[in-house]
C-alpha cells in the first residue's frame, strides 16, 4: 500500500491566524481541495519572515503544506489575490471578517467542499467591489444555510406546509423558515415577516448573485433581512459569531459620524 504524500498543495484563503509561542502561528486556510485545515507557519511572526504577507486573514493564496506530527506546516506561499481594497475599508474589512467566521464556525477540518470554497472566493471579491455590502453578505448568509442544511422554507409554512399567502407570515428559525398567519407555535419566537422582504429572500435564495446588481433596498428592509438571516445562520451553528458585533460596532459609528457631519453643515 503507497504510503500517502508528505506534502500537498491547494489554492486557499485565509480563514484566521492565532500565536503559537515566540515565532509561529497557527493559519486556518479553506482550501479548494482539503476543506478547512489548520497549519503551523513558522517565524511568521519574525520582521523577516518571508511567509508573513502571504497568511495574513482574507488573503487568497497557493500554498504547500507538509504533514507534521501534530500540526500541519505551511513550506511555501504564493499570494493570488490580497483583496486590497478590503483592508482599506473598515466597512468592507468587518463584513468580510464576518463571512469568513461563519465559514469557520461552520465547518469541520478535512471536509472538502469546493463549492464552500468558490461562494466564500465570489463572496470576497464582490465586497471588494460593490456598493451594497449588506446583500452580498445576505446571499452568502442564504447560500451557506443551504450548504448546511437549513435551507430555509419560503413557498409553504414551515409549520403547517400550506401555500404561503402573500402577507401576514411570519419568520423563525425554530421552525425553518416562513410562518403562516395562522401558525402560531407557542414554542417558537416569531418575527413578522413583510412582503417585500419574503419576495427578497426568494430571489437571494435562487443562487444567482449577479442578479442582486442594480437591487435598491431600503434601509429599514435591509435591517429586516439582516435579522431573519443572521438569526438563521446563528440557529444553524447553534453558537455566537463574535465579528458580528464588530460589524455592528462599525456600522454605528459610521451613521454618527455621517450625522455628525450633516450636523456640522
Amino acid at each position: 500500500m503507497p504510503k500517502p504524500a508528505r506534502v500537498y498543495k491547494s489554492p486557499a484563503i485565509v480563514l484566521r491566524q492565532r500565536k503559537l509561542g515566540d515565532t509561529d502561528k497557527i493559519i486556518t486556510l479553506y482550501t479548494a481541495n482539503y476543506g478547512k485545515v489548520d497549519a503551523v507557519a513558522k517565524g511568521v511572526r519574525r520582521v523577516t519572515s518571508r511567509l508573513a504577507g502571504h497568511v495574513e486573514p482574507l488573503n487568497h493564496g497557493a500554498y504547500l503544506i507538509a504533514h507534521g506530527r501534530n500540526l500541519d506546516i505551511i513550506t511555501q506561499a504564493q499570494t493570488i489575490e490580497t483583496f486590497r481594497p478590503l483592508h482599506e475599508d473598515l466597512a468592507r474589512l468587518s463584513h468580510a471578517l464576518y463571512v469568513a467566521e461563519l465559514l469557520d464556525r461552520g465547518t469541520e477540518e478535512r471536509a472538502e467542499n469546493r463549492s464552500l470554497y468558490e461562494l466564500l472566493l465570489q463572496t470576497l471579491a464582490r465586497l471588494s467591489e460593490t456598493g451594497d455590502l449588506g446583500m452580498t453578505v445576505r446571499f452568502f448568509e442564504m447560500s451557506l444555510l443551504a450548504q448546511f442544511g437549513y435551507r430555509p422554507e419560503l413557498d409553504r409554512c414551515s409549520n403547517c406546509h400550506r401555500q404561503l399567502a402573500e402577507e401576514g407570515n411570519s419568520w423563525t428559525p425554530a421552525a425553518g423558515g416562513a410562518v403562516c398567519p395562522d401558525c402560531r407555535p407557542a414554542d417558537m419566537t416569531l418575527r413578522p415577516l413583510s412582503v417585500n422582504a419574503l419576495r427578497l429572500l426568494r430571489l437571494l435564495q435562487q443562487g444567482d448573485a449577479a442578479q442582486l446588481d442594480g437591487v435598491q433596498v431600503a434601509s429599514d428592509l435591509a435591517g429586516e433581512l439582516e435579522r431573519h438571516l443572521r438569526e438563521s445562520v446563528h440557529y444553524a451553528l447553534d453558537r455566537d459569531v463574535r465579528s458580528a458585533a464588530f460589524l455592528d460596532t462599525v456600522r454605528r459609528s459610521a451613521r454618527l459620524a455621517g450625522a455628525e457631519r450633516a450636523g456640522s453643515r
